[in-house]
């Protein structure tokens, strides 16, 4: 999730566990706290070798419920050693305020469709629940309110009311947007199976900013389909339009570490495309048809057959007033497709 996400859910967390006395000191521990397992994006950009590893390596150890409980155990034991402030006052509460605003940063980035590595450093592919979006103003607020108001109230009952409610709030929206993910998901089956592809592998996404509007994709041995979903207005069967991936390149350079990498990372939901001689390859988790948030070029063609390189990354540019534009028409077309179910229906071709 977005830095300030984090930082208010930290915050919320920390002051609602230690001691009324103690609330505004608890919003900054806390603040921090739910800062610190980010802070692995300074150190890798300090030694990644390239932009894969910086993707892939990210969200892993600093994010891992195999390490930070032990982190957190040590800063608790440090303040209460030496601190000889508050956490020695109140070292019970202090310790669970100190365990959980550590902890809830990585369950909660589990829930996006980036991927987290809750058990580095064993290699499972990273959980993800992508059943929320990276910023979501509708679970981010109630936790900001809550951390306000604590602030102001400091130790007045009011004040740990209100973080109660805020914790309760966010929570309780996270709830509806599994709820929310599951009949997306029952959808998408029903449609994959008409198409036959009810064994294909899929996911599904909120779009920016909602859990009203969703994305599946669904992988075909030649390529993908994509469908989107509104909670509000559609009644009907998903419709599918299908896409074109290079998935004999893709294969040829199975053996290239970049795209092993890759493959693991994001379980296989990936675009290959072949460009003047180059591979590239899009996460097909993160973005809109046809740009996509991370692509690299990750292989060459040299005598028939793919040689791996330095990974690339290739960014869309946004700085000019007219991309800036599309943007903003891509977010409102998003915004009217909430409240409308298109009227047309697009192709249902299927890759195979």
């Amino acid at each position: 999730m977005d830095s300030l996400t984090q930082i208010v859910l930290g915050g919320a967390v920390a002051a609602a566990i230690a001691p009324p006395g103690h609330r505004r000191a608890a919003l900054l521990a806390g603040a921090g706290l739910g800062t610190l397992p980010d802070l692995d994006a300074l150190w890798l950009g300090l030694r990644a070798a390239d932009p894969v590893a910086l993707m892939t390596e990210h969200r892993s150890f600093s994010h891992s419920l195999l390490v930070l409980p032990w982190v957190a155990a040590a800063i608790w034991w440090l303040f209460k050693r030496f601190g000889h402030g508050r956490v020695a006052q109140a070292p019970q509460r202090w310790f669970w305020a100190i365990q959980l605003a550590l902890v809830t940063h990585p369950l909660l980035d589990a829930m996006t469709v980036y991927g987290t590595q809750l058990w580095w450093p064993l290699q499972p592919p990273p959980t993800m629940g992508s059943n929320i979006f990276i910023i979501d103003p509708l679970y981010t607020v109630w936790l900001l309110l809550g951390c306000v108001l604590a602030w102001f109230g400091r130790s007045r009952p009011w004040a740990g009311k209100a973080l109660a409610v805020a914790l309760v709030a966010s929570s309780g929206y996270l709830g509806w947007s599994l709820l929310a993910k599951a009949q997306v998901d029952r959808a998408a089956q029903q449609g994959l199976a008409a198409m036959g592809l009810g064994d294909a592998p899929r996911f599904s996404v909120p779009m920016p900013f909602t859990t009203l509007l969703w994305r599946v994709v669904a992988m075909t041995p030649s390529g993908y389909v994509v469908a989107d979903r509104s909670l509000v207005a559609d009644t009907g069967p998903m419709r599918f339009e299908g896409f074109a991936s290079n998935v004999q390149a893709m294969r040829e350079a199975g053996d290239i570490p970049a795209v092993q990498r890759l493959q693991w990372f994001n379980r296989g939901f990936m675009r290959a495309r072949v460009v003047d001689g180059r591979l590239v390859l899009s996460d097909l988790r993160m973005g809109l048809e046809p740009d996509y948030t991370f692509s690299f070029v990750v292989a060459e063609q040299h005598d028939g057959h793919w040689r791996g390189i330095v990974p690339e990354q290739l960014r869309s540019d946004y700085s000019s007033p007219a991309a800036r534009a599309d943007v903003g028409r891509r977010l409102g077309l998003m915004w009217d497709r909430i409240w409308e179910e298109p009227t047309a229906t697009p192709a249902t071709a299927t890759p195979r």
